[in-house]
This record gives structure tokens, sequence and C-alpha cells, in this order.
């Protein structure tokens, strides 16, 4: 598990801005919010996934551009918004950049309201995309000098060079403060190499900016996350990822023997031999997969490595036999699937391609093999009624029977539905008359009345709600449902059902 939280007062708490040389000028300070406010209640679990775009970032503007950069990562550290940014002002950066995402805005703008005022901001992210007007007329955001939409390196490295170099740049904006109308930046020449850079020609992250990762896992290997693939072929209607939510994102999977080296980076310099593949496109297609796997047979990966990735059941379900064996002999420990449901009607609704038979036999063909499975599933979906979640629990229960009778495991990770803007829901809801307002009022949720708490659910992240009913079945029986799922998996996984 990552190290403990510091208990020590922030201000003068060692090695919370990571990455940064401690005597040059802070050049930026890349900034990610807290989930909540951990000032008025502290967090009960201890890990978080890696910043690991932002550390892309980070790298970019420091091994490209000569900058000093820092991060500080206030969700890893558990900060309240009142620890952030005395900590930001003590540092006094140039810049501060901020990565916007819906469920953390309200963190994000308290952060920022907060700054000098002669600390620049930037910021980005999905929440940016989708809504760069709302963000730049916000007053809390008096800071902000640029708004960037889509992949950051090479723009926000020309930000830091020059603040008035904007004009030039593609999909970035800001608001006039003289005539208090919105700009944006005019490419001059091919605004492609700005917004889509060259995946394989970027630096390999420094994990210096990562204070979580590598870390040393429950079973006691030194893991490391990582990124295969930018973009996702795929308009699941509730993701941000989404293609039609991201036109100018060109998706593209790095060079199979740039990831094999990185692996071999990470072994070399931190002796991690567990991965895991965050991103979507991994094993999303087989014109990935394949190419990628004949780079792990000829470099033996799997009798060096583990790894774990994300995965499409519509994908796995045209892969042979003899694919999957590969996959396993390659190092193939779990593959993290988007069930999301047990009903086809919602499925289809949420355009996932897939059915629910069709999952069983995925999940049975790679459950004995050996490779395991965790599935995601989203109960409270826009449109479900009763007897489409009675067919997701069924669901869940017919999967956690057939890995009993395999050498594999499989886990179930379920949330309530929660609305992004700029996902092909949000269109839907807000066209059906729901509020933006009311759409965007994230808030935690307490399970514990049911019998759930955040400790099983592991992830303060996942429990959290708008707390609007969008389906049929009422809130409080939603919500009993979904403890009484996580309490059973939570169970098996105690029982040693699944190590």
């Amino acid at each position: 598990m990552p190290a403990p939280l510091s208990t020590e007062e922030p201000s003068t708490a060692p090695d919370l801005i990571a990455g940064a040389d401690p005597d040059r000028t802070l050049d930026a300070l890349f900034v990610n919010a807290p989930l909540r406010d951990y000032g008025l209640r502290p967090r009960v679990n201890d890990y978080t996934l890696p910043v690991l775009g932002m550390a892309y970032i980070a790298t970019y503007a420091q091994k490209v551009g000569g900058y000093n950069v820092g991060v500080l990562d206030a969700e890893a550290h558990g900060l309240g918004v009142e620890q952030a940014v005395r900590i930001i002002n003590a540092a006094r950066p140039r810049w501060v950049g901020m990565n916007l995402l819906a469920p953390t805005y309200e963190m994000s703008a308290r952060i920022a309201a907060g700054l000098n005022p002669e600390i620049a901001l930037m910021v980005g992210g999905h929440h940016a995309r989708a809504m760069p007007a709302r963000i730049l007329d916000d007053p809390r955001m008096g800071n902000l000098r640029a708004l960037v939409v889509g992949e950051g390196e090479s723009r926000v490295a020309a930000l830091l060079d020059d603040e008035r170099r904007r004009a030039e740049l593609p999909g970035v904006m800001w608001r006039d403060r003289l005539l208090g109308t919105h700009a944006a930046g005019i490419a001059r020449g091919k605004a492609a190499e700005w917004l889509s850079p060259d995946i394989d020609a970027l630096p390999l992250v420094n994990r210096a900016f990562l204070p979580q990762d590598p870390y040393v896992a429950d079973d006691g290997r030194t893991e490391a996350n990582i990124v295969g693939s930018r973009g996702c072929p795929y308009d699941c209607g509730f993701c941000g990822a989404a293609v039609s939510a991201n036109p100018d994102i060109k998706i593209r999977p790095r060079a199979p023997e740039g990831i094999v080296d990185e692996l071999d980076h990470l072994h070399e310099t931190y002796g991690t031999t567990a991965y895991r593949f965050v991103d979507d496109l991994f094993l999303g297609a087989r014109r990935v997969i394949v190419p990628q796997m004949e780079a792990f047979t000829r470099h033996r990966i799997g009798d060096r490595f583990v790894w774990d990735a994300t995965g499409r059941i519509n994908v796995f379900h045209r892969l042979d036999d003899a694919m999957l064996v590969t996959l396993k002999a390659n190092g193939l420990r779990e593959v993290a699937l988007g069930i999301e449901s047990g009903s086809d009607r919602v499925l289809a609704g949420m355009d996932k391609r897939i059915t629910a038979e069709m999952t069983e036999q995925v999940a049975a063909r790679l459950l004995e093999r050996g490779i395991g499975v965790k599935g995601y599933f989203i109960l409270g979906y826009p449109g479900e009624e009763q007897e489409d979640l009675d067919a997701t629990v069924r669901h869940i229960h017919n999967l956690w029977t057939i890995a009993d009778r395999t050498l594999g495991r499989f886990r179930a990770s379920v949330f309530e539905f929660r609305p992004y803007p700029g996902t092909p829901i949000w269109k839907t809801l807000t066209d059906a008359g729901h509020e933006p307002e009311s759409l965007l009022a994230y808030s935690d949720v307490d399970l514990t009345a049911d019998g759930a708490d955040e400790s099983m659910r592991a992830r303060d992240e996942f429990n959290f709600s708008v707390g609007v009913q969008f389906g049929a079945v009422p809130l409080p029986k939603l919500r009993a449902t979904l403890a009484n799922l996580t309490r059973e998996q939570h169970d098996r996984n105690r029982m040693g059902v699944v190590a």
C-alpha cells in the first residue's frame, strides 16, 4: 500500500510537492484537487490512482522545455482545501495548472479562489472541455489565463515560455479582462501538431512526479500504472472518453517496443514486477492486441512480469482461444470490463454493443484460463426499471458462480449512476428538462445504514451521487442494493474467494 499520510502541518511537511527542484524558481505547480475537503472530514482509506496525465505534462515541461515544475497531489496526500492553498502560495509558482473533473470542480474552484493574485492559472481536463464558458465566467477563477482543451503537453510548455503565445495555440481559451469576452487561440500552421502529439516521441513519465507510484501492493509486488494508448473508439453514453465527446482526439496506441522499454525501465529503476494499464484501448481492439502480444512474446514478458488491463467484452468475444492462451502466457493477471448491467435493454441504451449472455461467455473463457475479471456495474441508469436492476443482481451472482467453478477470480465493483457534462447522456438529460445545476450537485453517499462503508469500497472517489432518481427504482432501494452487493463482494474477499 502507499505510504501513510503525513501528520505534520502541511506548511512544514516535507516532500508534498513532487518532482521540483527546491533551489530554483518554480515555473509551474500542477495541482490535483482532493475529491472532497479532507480538512473537514479525514479520508478513510489511502489508495488513489496516480495522476498519469498530469505527470506526462510535467515531464514534458521539465525534459523538453527545461522548466522547473512540480506536482501537488492533494488527493494522494489527503489535504483539505485550505491546506492545499497554503502550500501553493508558499511555493510561489509562476503558474498553477489544474485538471478539472466534474466531481472535483468545486474543490478546484475553491483552491483557485485562494491563490495569490500574481500566480497565473491554467486549466484543462474533461470538465474544461465540456463547460469552458461556465468556467471562464466563474468569479473564483480570477487568476485564469488559459483554458486548454485536449492533450496539453506542447501547449502547456508554450504557455510557460510566454503567456502571450496563447493567441497562436489552438484549443486554448481565455477571458479578455477589458472587454469581458471570451477569446481563443488561432493556430499558425497545422493545429494537429498541437492537439495530438506523437505519443511515441514523448519522454517516459518521470515517476518523481507521482508520490504513490510505483507502490508495494497487497501481494508484496512492486506495481506501477502505465498508459499504452490515447483515445477510445467507443461511444458509451455515460463516459467522458466517448468518441463523440472528443472529436479532436486521434485514437492511437503506443508502439509495442516502446511499451516494453518502459516496463523494463521501471523494473530496472524501481524493481517493479507488476503493471496496470489504465487506458481504454490497450485490450480494446484486436489491431492493438495482436502486435502488442507479439512483442510481449519476443521479450518474454510473461516469464518476468504480471499485468492487468482494461478490455472490451465485444472484442474478447471475437478473440479465439489461442489468443486468450497467449494473453495468459504473456502475464495477463486480470481484465477490467465495463459490464455495467445485466439488462440487455439498458445495455442497448448505453450503446455498449454487448449482451449479458456475451459477458458471461467471455468471463467464463477468461476465468477458465486463470485470468481474473473485474466487472464494473452502474445502478440507476436513466430508464432503468426494477426488472433491469434485478437482472443486474442475478448477472453478478451468475458471474460469481462461474468464477467459483474455475481457476480465475471475479470481482464486482458497483456504483450509482452519476451524470458528467460532455457525455452523450448529459445532453439527453438536459434536453429532458434536468437543470445542469442539479446534475452537477455531487455529494457523498452514506451507505453505513445499509451495511456498507467506505473502507469496504476502498476508494473515496466512487462513493458519491447527485441525489437524483434517473430510473424507476427509488434511490433508497437502489442504494440498499448497492450496499448489499458491495458487502457480498467484501465478504468474498475476506473469505479468500478472491485473493
